[in-house]
């Protein structure tokens, strides 16, 4: 029987003080960033953000599927998804066309484990698949990040991941595919050498791991 992870700091949303000193640290990084109240906004603001018929890959992300982002970019039909078209072909002798779609959409949107009030994001994968994307391959990334994401280091971030996200995507995991997850790979962003490049949603709401 899987238990319930028991709530931690982890889980506290950010206080406005916060959120716009991990904004305006970002900003400084050069990431276009906005606080916006909940997730409804940032369904509405992704819109506005991604133009009609764009290649779209979305990163695995409890906050894109409790928003309804990930509904609106695979199964509208507005955007040319990458999800939907890689469920369609062949791992066995494709492969390495999946990853080249993967890796350099025209927009790549998911979330993040944690950032931090310095501007760094940081991201956990067990595939690695929506790394080289988010890492600068993608022109441009959006991240859409819950209040309860911002941490004040990057150590916080990494223990972060491996207490509170970890063990809830494990359950996850497992729960949808009989299979347990890991931290196989982490990634940090300290700044975005294009500016404008990417852009960071931070929402007043808790939402996502």
């Amino acid at each position: 029987m899987t238990t319930s992870v028991q709530a931690t700091s982890f889980t506290d949303p950010a206080s406005e003080e916060t959120l716009e000193r991990a904004a305006a640290a970002l900003r400084h990084n050069n990431f276009a960033a906005e606080i916006l109240d909940d997730a409804a906004a940032a369904r509405a603001r992704v819109k506005s953000l991604i133009p009609e018929g764009a290649t779209v890959f979305t990163g695995a992300s409890e906050t894109l599927r409790l928003s309804g982002i990930d509904e609106d970019i695979n199964t509208s039909g507005l955007y040319d998804s990458v999800k939907a078209r890689s469920v369609t072909m062949d791992r066995a002798t494709q492969l390495a066309e999946i990853w080249r779609m993967l890796a350099c959409p025209d927009v790549v949107i998911g979330s993040v484990a944690a950032v931090t009030e310095t501007g760094s994001l940081v991201v956990a994968s067990a595939s690695g698949s929506q790394l080289p994307a988010y890492a600068g391959a993608a022109a441009s990334a959006i991240w859409i990040v819950g209040a309860q994401k911002v941490v004040p280091d990057l150590d916080t971030a990494l223990r972060r991941i491996q207490d509170h996200c970890l063990p809830l995507e494990n359950e996850r995991a497992t729960k949808a595919y009989g299979a347990s997850s890991a931290n196989n790979r982490t990634l940090v962003l300290n700044a975005e050498p294009h500016p404008g490049r990417g852009t960071v949603l931070l929402l007043r709401q808790s939402i996502g791991f």
